[in-house]
């Protein structure tokens, strides 16, 4: 019959050090890859409400919704698949720097249809994203 000793342990205290080496070493290196911006960086992205329809031969019209970011907009280039690429700045629009809520602009860009439309925002921070993408 086997005895039972009660000095048993489950784990040899050298494979316990040798699994907190370890754990170490992996925090070390998360550690250092988010110091050292290895981890790379995640960006803001920018929030702009808006409604793009077709108009038959014309192009686009964009009626500006809104968005907490549409106050910094200051130009679109309306772009993708579109026979025209055109470029709307600021001054375009009725107040002369942003477009306002509820506002319409009329983009002569040609007919759309079957096209993909990309339209791509400029801010006042210089950032620069696509802020529409649909094919029609």
């Amino acid at each position: 019959m086997k005895t039972i000793r009660s000095d048993e342990e489950a784990v040899s205290p050298v494979i316990g050090v040798i699994l907190m080496v370890a754990i170490v070493v992996i925090l070390a290196a998360v550690i250092a890859a988010f110091v050292f911006g290895m981890a790379g960086s995640a960006g803001t992205s920018k929030n702009v409400g808006m409604t793009v329809t077709p108009n038959s031969t014309a192009g686009i019209s964009i009626l500006w919704q809104g968005g907490s970011d549409v106050n910094s907009l200051r130009s679109i280039v309306v772009g993708g698949e579109v026979p025209t690429e055109v470029t709307v700045n600021s001054t375009e629009w009725t107040n002369g720097v942003s477009p306002s809520v509820g506002e319409v602009t009329e983009v002569a860009c040609g007919d759309v249809s079957g096209k993909r439309v990309i339209i791509t925002g400029t801010f006042t921070d210089g950032a620069s994203q696509v802020i529409f993408d649909k094919r029609y």
